[in-house]
């Protein structure tokens, strides 16, 4: 059994990352970045490159603290965070949270105030 094409004949499946002009596409929405990041809904192989990418982002918004929600577990996850935010350069310090903010689930992060301009420039 073979595909045939043209008139009357089955048509070959589309690729799998193809969408058939027919079909109205959502506009990407965009989700608002806060200064909490919960990974609870990222898989862990994705933290060493999405800490950098939220660092970065909230730097370029002026957050000056922001809160990273990694959970108590076993450890792993907070250590990848750790291990990502002692490589920022714009991190100026963490530390973990107050009981109230999640305690050692979570990490309060301090970044770096946004470069001011020189004076007279």
């Amino acid at each position: 059994m073979g595909t045939k094409s043209g008139s009357g004949g089955i048509e070959p499946p589309t690729d799998a990352g193809e969408v058939p002009e027919d079909v109205e596409m959502p506009e990407v929405l965009e989700v608002p970045l806060t200064d909490e990041l919960d990974l609870h809904t990222f898989l862990p192989g994705d933290v060493p490159s999405l800490i950098p990418e939220y660092v970065e982002e909230c730097l370029r918004r002026g957050f000056r603290e922001v809160r990273i929600v990694h959970g108590k577990g076993r450890g792993v996850l907070r250590r990848a965070v750790h291990a990502a935010l002692d490589r920022h350069p714009g991190v100026v310090s963490y530390r973990p949270a107050d009981e109230w903010a999640g305690g050692w689930g979570a990490t309060l992060v301090t970044l770096a105030a946004p470069d001011t301009p020189p004076e007279g420039g």
